[in-house]
């Protein structure tokens, strides 16, 4: 299962359910949907959870107090707590499935030449994205990662880590707080109303 998400606004917006999109967009969707097939995935296994993150994570903050962003936007801080959530649910995901045969990883695509952010760009943006271009990696280079941790029979027994250039590599310090990771995994089941998540 691969779970290739990532949106950027400028500006906050809602989705239907009153969700603060950039964080219900990159982590809560894969978390619900990973959730959901979890059972068919342990049925299945060994089968492998591939979540692309980003290097942002490193510079991101779970703010608990304002998951939601309602009492101050950024889209910056939004997109890289996003993005440091996406992390930790691939560590506490990995944990919770010691046993299982079932993988969870995750990886920093590289900065790719993709629409990302288009739709509500910041100032900067706009005027980088044209110069930085030429240097971006295309999207099949920007997908060599993905596929080398779905495809790979070396990474077979490999869980829990995080990937950058097709190689494991040390994620942020804050992405292997424990006890950050278990919070954020109960608020994120309580805002997507996961009832049942199972625990192997």
């Amino acid at each position: 299962m691969w779970a290739p998400v990532g949106g950027y606004w400028t500006t906050r917006h809602v989705t239907e359910d009153g969700l603060e999109h950039t964080f219900a967009l990159n982590h809560l969707a894969p978390f619900l949907l990973t959730n959901l097939l979890l059972d068919r995935l342990v049925q299945s296994a060994p089968t492998r959870v591939i979540t692309v993150a980003s290097n942002a994570h490193g510079t991101g903050r779970i703010d608990f107090d304002d998951l939601q962003k309602e009492q101050s936007y950024s889209g910056g801080r939004a997109y890289n707590q996003s993005k440091l959530a996406n992390v930790l649910f691939t560590h506490q995901l990995a944990r919770r499935l010691v046993g299982s045969a079932v993988n969870a990883n995750a990886l920093h695509p590289g900065v790719v030449r993709t629409s990302f952010g288009a739709e509500d760009p910041a100032r900067i943006q706009r005027l980088l994205v044209p110069l930085l271009r030429p240097v971006m990696k295309s999207p099949t280079q920007g997908a060599a990662t993905s596929i080398h941790l779905a495809s790979s029979p070396e990474l077979e027994h490999v869980s829990g880590r995080y990937f950058a250039n097709r190689r494991p590599t040390r994620s942020s310090t804050r992405s292997y707080d424990q006890p950050v990771a278990a919070r954020l995994w109960e608020a994120s089941a309580d805002l997507v109303r996961l009832t049942a998540a199972p625990v192997f």
